[in-house]
């Protein structure tokens, strides 16, 4: 967790405050992130998994930056939270759904089955925690959290091997969400829910 905070601070500490000199709010920068998304996810399944990428890994850039502007800015509010996570979502569903419209036009029925898995397994990963932190546990241990699960597809896009990426995504996905539960488990084995 230290690491992942170090690198985004690297990327986000020389941007946020140009950012927030031009004025722009954090959910100006969430909304933004979340239509080069859908730019991304039509390029995809236009067939343009390069152009794809690039616009995904822009696209991740201002997923970490709208936090970072919201904290440095001091304007943290809890609508933006709910709508940086609720675009979160959205975002790699709509991702996930441009590549399988991909894989459909391909004929590739194996990567559409593993797009399915990775799309369920990244909710179930995303629900936990948000489960977990509703009764006031913090849940944001695991191995792959959405950074890491928009790198790894961004990789897939840009050097060609989509399959690949799906599959490390569906096991890792899982893995994650496991290491969710197990933690939310001992968390709460000894704690009555009313």
């Amino acid at each position: 967790m230290d690491f992942r905070r170090t690198i985004s601070n690297r990327i986000t500490t020389p941007l946020v405050p140009f950012l927030n000199k031009l004025g722009l709010t954090p959910d100006i920068v969430t909304w933004t992130g979340l239509v080069i998304t859908i730019a991304a996810a039509t390029v995809v399944a236009m067939g343009h998994l390069i152009a794809g990428g690039i616009l995904l890994l822009v696209a991740g850039l201002f997923d970490i930056l709208d936090g970072a502007l919201a904290r440095f800015a001091g304007k943290t509010t809890a609508f933006g939270a709910i709508l940086d996570s609720t675009f979160d979502r959205l975002s790699e569903s709509l991702m996930l759904c441009g590549l399988a419209v991909f894989s459909i036009r391909q004929g590739d029925s194996i990567n559409l089955y593993l797009i399915f898995a990775v799309l369920v397994g990244s909710f179930l990963v995303s629900y936990v925690r948000a489960r977990a932190e509703g009764m006031g546990i913090e849940c944001k241990v695991g191995l792959f959290t959405r950074a890491e699960r928009v790198i790894i597809l961004a990789l897939g896009l840009l050097v060609n091997q989509v399959f690949i990426a799906l599959i490390v995504l569906a096991v890792f996905c899982f893995f994650t969400f496991v290491q969710r539960m197990v933690h939310v488990y001992r968390k709460t084995k000894n704690k009555q829910v009313d």
